[in-house]
C-alpha cells in the first residue's frame, strides 16, 4: 500500500502550475451565507474576561476529558473558545488568527452543535470568524449527531465539528491541500485543549465518524468541503 497524503513530496511542487499562479482570483476564507441569515453576537475579544491557568500547568494537566457535568456554558465561554481556535488578531486580515495555518490558507471551517449554552438556542452554528458571529443553520436531532459520531455521547454543552475546503488551499499548494488541512485542524483542536483546560473545560478529539452521517448532518456535499475532526466540549466532571 502506498501512504502518499501525509508526505510532503515538495519537490513537485515547482513543476505544478497552480490557479494562484494563473491569476485565478484568490478564494474568500469564510463560506459565503445568505443576506438573511440569522446571526447571533458573540461576546467581543476585548471584552472577554476569563480566569484561566498559566500555559506550563494547563499542558501538563491537559487530557482527553469525556466526562462533563449537566451545566451550561455561557455566552463568554463559548466565545472565547472561538478566538482561542479561530480567532482573527489583526482587523480587517483575516489572514492572522489564533492558530497556525500553511500559508496562511485556513482551509477549514467550524461548525456547532450547541445543546447547552446559556442564551443560545439548542441547533447546529457555523462559527463566522470574519464577524465573529455565529450563524444559525438549523435545529438538528441530537440522535443524527450521536449516530454520526459512531454513538460517541459524551454530554457536550457543545460539539465543535471542523470541515475541510480543500480548494481555499490548493489554490496555492496544489496537491499539498489534503496534509495541509489535516495539520491546520491539529493545530485548531490542540488550541481548543489547552483553552478548555485552562478555563475549567475539558474536551476530547474525536476522529472515530461516520463520513457520509456526519457531512449530511452538517449539510456539506463531501467533496468539496467534508467533515475532518470533532470534539465535545463541557464543564469538567472529575472521576
Amino acid at each position: 500500500m502506498e501512504y502518499n497524503t501525509a508526505k510532503s513530496n515538495w519537490h513537485l511542487f515547482d513543476t505544478i502550475i497552480t490557479d494562484q499562479n494563473k491569476g485565478v482570483p484568490m478564494p474568500s476564507y469564510e463560506k459565503e451565507y445568505p443576506a438573511d441569515s440569522i446571526l447571533i453576537d458573540l461576546i467581543p475579544f476585548d471584552e472577554i474576561s476569563i480566569e484561566t491557568r498559566d500555559v506550563y500547568e494547563t499542558i501538563l494537566k491537559r487530557r482527553s476529558r469525556r466526562r462533563y457535568l449537566d451545566e451550561p456554558i455561557s455566552l463568554m465561554e463559548l466565545s472565547y473558545l472561538l478566538i482561542c481556535t479561530q480567532g482573527i488578531t489583526r482587523p480587517n486580515r483575516p489572514m492572522f488568527r489564533t492558530s497556525p495555518s500553511g500559508g496562511a490558507r485556513h482551509g477549514l471551517e467550524t461548525y456547532l452543535y450547541v445543546e447547552n449554552v446559556t442564551g443560545v438556542e439548542k441547533a447546529l452554528y457555523r462559527y463566522l470568524p470574519i464577524e465573529h458571529k455565529l450563524l444559525w443553520i438549523g435545529n438538528k436531532p441530537k440522535e443524527d449527531l450521536t449516530d454520526a459520531l459512531a454513538e460517541q455521547d459524551f454530554g457536550a454543552a457543545v460539539t465543535f465539528i471542523w470541515t475541510a475546503i480543500p480548494y481555499r488551499i490548493a489554490w496555492r499548494y496544489a496537491h499539498a491541500a489534503e496534509k495541509l488541512a489535516l495539520l491546520d485542524v491539529g493545530h485548531i483542536c490542540q488550541n481548543l485543549y489547552i483553552a478548555c483546560e485552562a478555563a475549567g473545560m475539558g474536551t476530547c478529539a474525536i476522529g472515530a465518524y461516520m463520513q457520509r452521517d456526519l457531512d449530511k448532518f452538517l449539510g456539506v456535499d463531501g467533496r468539496e468541503e467534508f467533515a475532518v475532526y470533532a470534539s465535545p466540549v463541557g464543564k469538567i466532571k472529575e472521576r
